[in-house]
């Protein structure tokens, strides 16, 4: 699913080296601007930027309705290791496996007959869909009234993409398998929260707009996340149009995206109004960096 186009070839480069046929690629092209003959062998399927649970619902229901194993990954998930096809193999194999996740959500867990469970996630997870979509006809939908216990202080309220299905199914008595955390940071790596990046740079004009929106914002105002999380996305798609042309030799054309080195300069200057989990977002994003450079 993709609104970036130089991420997703990326990601496609990845995929293609690390799973190449054991997989069938379908792209959701939301940007509108993919050309098909730059991904051989995939298909790429223009799409309304509807919201993920309904995309990842037609997914399921429609495109992929001969596919007992139904994968979805976004584009800003990089598959790095063909190990992760033999996971799949593995956990599958064991009848009650609905799904298998490589990247759950970390600030909640679902508490289900006195047992703690990792929300699985859409981020990147396969799932069986004779058991999802054929016998127990659920959903990815999100949903209100979340009030299984949080990490963060405040309960979760809302079930965001999968959250729902994810606990009908635990509750049915199905397995909702997350990798253990050692073991998928060797085979996925990623970025987050691009898709705030990717609205600035369509709303502003120029690398000197975007500049400016930090630069002449309230002191207080880097005591929140609004400026930090657009910023480390800013670093991201930085990072991806590096990548981008590592691999096809010229720069893609996003004529707003400031310099790296002006973003640095921001992220430096305010490093100090970074609290705890906003510096381990962009340690994250700069291991991403390392991990997608090598796998290249």
């Amino acid at each position: 699913m993709n609104i970036l186009p130089p991420m997703m070839t990326v990601w496609y480069h990845v995929v293609r080296k690390y799973l190449g046929d054991a997989v069938d690629v379908v792209i959701f092209d939301s940007s509108g601007t993919l050309d098909p003959a730059a991904f051989p062998g995939a298909r790429v399927q223009k799409f309304l930027n509807l919201y993920a649970a309904t995309k990842s619902d037609i997914f399921l229901r429609k495109i992929a309705k001969n596919r007992r194993i139904a994968w979805i990954c976004d584009d800003d998930m990089f598959p790095v290791s063909a190990e992760m096809l033999k996971v799949l193999e593995r956990e599958f194999a064991i009848k009650k496996t609905a799904a298998v996740s490589f990247r759950p959500r970390g600030w909640w867990h679902l508490e289900i007959h006195g047992e703690s469970f990792e929300p699985i996630s859409s981020y990147c997870t396969a799932f069986n869909r004779k058991i999802l979509v054929e016998q127990e006809n659920l959903s990815l939908r999100p949903a209100h009234g979340n009030t299984h216990p949080s990490h963060i202080g405040k309960p979760p309220g809302r079930y965001d993409t999968c959250d729902k299905a994810n606990e009908s199914l635990l509750k049915r008595g199905y397995r909702c398998v997350v990798v253990p955390e050692e073991e998928r940071e060797r085979y996925l790596t990623g970025f987050s929260g691009v898709s705030g990046a990717v609205m600035m740079l369509q709303y502003f004009k120029s690398p000197e707009q975007v500049l400016q929106y930090y630069e002449n914002a309230p002191e207080e105002n880097w005591s929140g996340n609004m400026l930090h999380g657009t910023l480390a996305a800013l670093l991201s798609v930085a990072i991806v149009q590096e990548l981008y042309t590592a691999l096809k030799g010229t720069t893609y054309p996003l004529p707003s995206l400031p310099p790296r080195e002006e973003i640095e300069k921001l992220i430096e200057i305010h490093r100090k109004d970074m609290r705890p989990d906003q510096r381990k977002h962009d340690a994250m994003i700069r291991t991403a960096e390392k991990k997608l450079k090598a796998a290249l």
